[in-house]
């Protein structure tokens, strides 16, 4: 990765489309871990995590780590989810963030130097031109080692730098506690407790 210690860093993260390329690549993301990774790399001005709710859900699983994330660093964008039917009479859910990521890019543009942009969806190729006019570098973070490759190929060839996802793993893939096995002659281990347990970094996002 080409970072400058003097540089305006800001993050803008696809939220489904980081973790569908993640799970594609087995690694769960610590978010953690990742804020502290970009944020030696030079001046993080913000971060910002787009994602779709689905609001009439009593339980959403993503909504611990929208939580997280809104207390520890990040700055959150979402929007509910809209219901519709298909032309086969199909129930289906959208929830498209690229307007409101596009424009949050363009604004900030002018207060940074180097846009790091966590998806691999063709659709910013236009996006990243226009800020690349405007004197800023972009540098995007996907993967081509799934099959299929993650990130389009006009969007990774308009980037000033493209990262593989898969290589920045162990700096920020969750980090399981390795735990031993209890010998046979152990007493049997107490039930575990009905709260989840810590972990090392930050939450990882769920199916949502």
């Amino acid at each position: 990765m080409i970072f400058y210690p003097s540089e305006r860093i800001a993050l803008f993260i696809d939220g489904s489309n980081l973790y569908a390329a993640a799970r594609a690549l087995g690694f769960d993301i610590d978010y953690k871990r990742l804020l502290e990774l970009f944020a030696a790399k030079g001046r993080m001005i913000r971060a910002f995590y787009y994602t779709a709710l689905v609001e009439d859900q009593e339980y959403s699983p993503i909504r611990p780590l929208v939580d997280w994330l809104d207390y520890n660093g990040y700055t959150m964008v979402t929007k509910p989810t809209k219901e519709f039917t298909d032309a086969a009479g199909r129930r289906k859910i959208k929830g498209n963030m690229d307007i409101e990521l596009a424009i949050d890019v363009m604004e900030m543009a002018e207060h940074v130097d180097h846009i790091v942009l966590f998806s691999g969806d063709g659709d910013f190729r236009r996006l990243v031109e226009a800020v690349q006019r405007k004197g800023v570098r972009v540098t995007v973070v996907s993967t081509v080692r799934s099959q299929p490759p993650m990130v389009a190929d006009e969007l990774r060839r308009q980037a000033d730098n493209f990262v593989e996802l898969l290589d920045l793993e162990p700096s920020i893939s969750r980090v399981v506690p390795h735990r031993q096995p209890p010998s046979p002659a152990a007493p049997p281990p107490p039930p575990p407790p009905t709260a989840s347990g810590s972990s090392t970094g930050g939450p990882t996002q769920g199916d949502g």
